[in-house]
């Protein structure tokens, strides 16, 4: 019989911003000797070292696994020690692929943090069937794009069919609150895409279709409303503008939908609430400004090379103290056919893009390698809601500072 592998996880790419975060998340709720194997990995032993140094003495027997992200045979030997592979080595469009290739081959488990959605749709083009094949389950978005939402309306869905005896085909989410900053790799990532967009038509239509990341279907689909321009939305009884994740996040929910079959009919959005009467108003029309007026300077090559010298680099971001002082409330609004409603809030108790990001893939990881086994999730590419379900919802409550409540 094959041995087990020696570890639960492995944290590839512990040296960048969020992975050292992630690695002292580990090391604060679990140890190295305690009830999860794990070990920290990237293409430099130096850097592993001092990062394993600045846990303390303690941290000494942390395993360290040396791998470059080029180099296929260390890749597929990485897989060979592990049930899971956490990866945070992004631009994941630039240097994820032959990761998910060599776990997609030897069965290996997989969950990134990637907001990427045409990368997305790439890799499942062309690793899914030989994941199905090998068991592999490979799980994207994993962080703040887009655990919040994608479980925020899996929760509001089974507590609909719970109580209304049907899931709600309108849905649409409200960032209610928000406190955190940006990292260097999240902005390199979004200026790699919007660099392949402004030269390429086809992509540019891909980012316009919503079920971009879907399976086929049979029947026809509803036309989506993103949220583009200011709105004022009755539900929230507030002026929204549009959210910059929304992007990534609205395609994932829509997957999920495509196979966990929510409503033929179902329509998702997603925006930032700003609040009521004149005030209000102006605060979406300057989000909507800034947001519209940043994607379409940074598309032009010499201002956006001018923007990015102001921009954090990659392996910079928010200070220890901003996302411990940060925070995240979501609302999720749901109606049913016949006209049901019922509202859910989920919130975070860490600034989303760094603080809270590194305890959701955590515990979606540690969800992938202790609480599923392969006979009850076989092989492929998943969502979130689709592979985790109330599993992960469980474990993002005690373990990761999330909540989930009704509230209306």
């Amino acid at each position: 019989m094959p041995t087990s592998p020696a570890f639960d996880i492995v944290v590839f790419g512990a040296t960048s911003f969020v992975g050292q975060i992630i690695t002292r998340y580990l090391f604060d709720q679990y140890g190295v000797d305690g009830p999860v194997n794990w070990a920290i990995a990237g293409r430099s032993e130096s850097k592993l070292l001092a990062l394993r140094t600045t846990l303390g003495k303690s941290a000494d027997p942390l395993p360290i696994v040396v791998a470059d992200a080029q180099s296929a045979d260390a890749l597929r030997n990485l897989c060979t020690k592990t049930k899971v592979v956490m990866s945070t080595v992004g631009p994941y469009a630039l240097y994820g692929e032959p990761l998910i290739k060599a776990c997609a081959e030897t069965g290996t488990d997989y969950c990134d943090l990637t907001g990427e959605a045409p990368w997305i749709k790439r890799m499942i083009e062309k690793y899914e069937a030989t994941a199905q094949q090998t068991g592999a389950r490979i799980v994207h978005s994993c962080g703040y794009d887009s655990i919040p939402s994608d479980m925020g309306v899996y929760f509001l869905q089974q507590q609909a069919k719970e109580r209304f005896g049907q899931y709600c085909s309108t849905v649409k989410m409200r960032v209610k609150a928000a406190k955190g900053g940006v990292s260097g790799g999240t902005i390199a990532s979004m200026l790699n895409l919007v660099k392949k967009a402004s030269g390429d038509a086809t992509l540019r239509k891909e980012l316009a279709n919503p079920y971009s990341i879907c399976p086929p279907v049979e029947y026809v689909r509803p036309k989506q409303k993103p949220i583009m321009s200011v709105v004022y939305d009755t539900d929230a009884k507030a002026w929204v503008a549009p959210f910059v994740m929304a992007a990534v996040n609205e395609r994932v929910v829509q997957r999920s939908n495509a196979l966990l079959h929510y409503h033929k009919n179902f329509t998702y959005n997603e925006a930032v609430r700003t609040g009521k009467g004149p005030l209000g108003f102006m605060g979406a029309a300057a989000v909507t400004m800034a947001t519209g007026g940043f994607m379409v300077a940074v598309a032009i090559p010499p201002i956006r090379g001018f923007i990015h010298l102001f921009l954090p680099k990659p392996g910079e971001g928010p200070s220890p103290e901003a996302q411990r002082t940060g925070y995240f409330v979501h609302e999720v609004y749901g109606q049913t056919e016949s006209g049901q409603s019922l509202t859910v809030r989920v919130s975070g108790d860490r600034d989303p893009g760094y603080g809270s990001t590194a305890k959701m893939i955590s515990q979606a990881g540690l969800c992938l390698a202790q609480d599923i086994a392969k006979t009850d999730k076989p092989g492929g590419f998943y969502t979130p809601a689709v592979l985790f379900g109330h599993r992960l919802i469980e474990r993002l409550q005690s373990f990761a500072g999330l909540t989930f409540d009704v509230v209306g």
